[in-house]
């Protein structure tokens, strides 16, 4: 099968710089890397981006292949392409799979540094008026804090971890279908803490932290709607080895009004009225979140007509502004009619249309 052209397997154009190219490759290797992707066709398309970054990466085979294409490797591997079987990868997929990330055995982590803790995401209901007007809220959850027996170390009595000396990983040589790498794992004694304790403390059974349930009060600003969230810094989960706690991230999810419709800081209403009204005009009692308002109908209202209310809308989260309401009207046809009412109706029925432009318009075709 015709190889692919290596810009295309990495997904840039020729003029890449080498920042760029090794950034796609690293989006490849994390997305088809046979450990993690469940893909069917993963290995190939892994090894496929293996062999183009190998190339493209090195300024010489680059400027080889810019000038010949796969053809400049043809002769030097019997016509079967680069090999890149003997090309050092570790370099990267230690960086892309070691600190912080997922470890395949191509990196390790050591954890003797300070680390921030998780954030944590929890989810608040409101009703309508609550996001309008904003509230105060008790948060029930759930966070890992530092055990207060160990100070957060799992353990007394610390020494020197016998097995990685003290650097919190151990490195080794492996094999595989692409080639020899010298891999840097975690070590499994001190967990890539570098130490380890003579006594593992009983609390926390070691792991330095505690699982508390407490009770969070929460002030929520006026104008928040359903997606948006509040960010309470350092109320996550505790750090490690002294590092800061993590955030707690609150995500509102507003409940429908009975009567208004929410666009934004624009509020919306649909109001009916009888085709009297609407033929005649009136003047209607309309509720907004500010209170009640007299509205004015023209005569010859009809259903969709849009009535602006300036500044009667919900006040912005962030700028302060505040957005407008909508009053739509809702022409309603009655059900039942005393008899007198159909004699009306009967008059209004011979109503002139001649003078509508839109039924002249349908008229042409009748």
């Amino acid at each position: 099968m015709e190889k692919r052209d290596y810009y295309e397997v990495l997904g840039v154009d020729k003029n890449a710089s080498d920042a760029e190219i090794k950034s796609a490759f690293r989006k490849l290797a994390k997305k088809y890397h046979p450990d993690v992707s469940k893909e069917p066709d993963a290995a190939e398309k892994f090894k496929e981006a293996q062999e183009a970054y190998a190339v493209l990466s090195d300024e010489s085979k680059r400027r080889q292949y810019d000038q010949y294409g796969h053809a400049a490797f043809d002769q030097m591997n019997g016509g079967g392409g680069f090999d890149f079987s003997g090309f050092d990868f570790s370099d990267i997929f230690g960086d892309l799979f070691g600190e912080g990330g997922f470890n395949f055995g191509f990196g390790g982590r050591n954890s003797n540094r300070a680390t921030k803790g998780r954030d944590k995401l929890v989810r608040v209901n409101l009703t309508f008026e609550e996001a309008v007007f904003g509230c105060k809220k008790t948060v029930n959850l759930d966070v890992n804090e530092n055990c207060s027996h160990c100070s957060g170390k799992g353990g007394t009595g610390e020494t020197t971890c016998s097995r990685c000396h003290g650097s919190g990983t151990i490195t080794a040589e492996q094999r595989t279908m692409f080639g020899t790498f010298m891999s840097r794992t975690t070590c499994p004694d001190c967990n890539g803490k570098g130490k380890t304790y003579k006594e593992k403390c009983s609390h926390c059974r070691g792991t330095g932290k505690i699982k508390t349930n407490k009770d969070l009060e929460v002030k929520i600003p006026a104008g928040v709607d359903t997606g948006n969230q509040l960010r309470m810094s350092g109320k996550g989960e505790a750090g490690t080895n002294g590092g800061p706690n993590g955030d707690i991230y609150l995500e509102f999810n507003v409940e429908k009004h009975e009567i208004y419709e929410r666009d934004g800081n624009d509020i919306y209403l649909e109001l009916p009225i009888t085709m009297s009204e609407a033929a005649l005009g009136c003047k209607k009692d309309v509720p907004t979140i500010h209170g009640s308002v007299r509205l004015t109908i023209k005569e010859g209202a009809e259903t969709g007509d849009k009535y602006r209310l300036k500044g009667k809308g919900i006040e912005d989260v962030h700028s302060y502004r505040t957005g407008d309401m909508y009053v739509i009207i809702n022409v309603t046809t009655p059900k039942k009619l005393t008899r007198d009412q159909k004699k009306l109706f009967e008059q209004l029925s011979k109503t002139d249309l001649e003078d509508d432009s839109r039924y002249n318009k349908i008229k042409k075709y009748l």
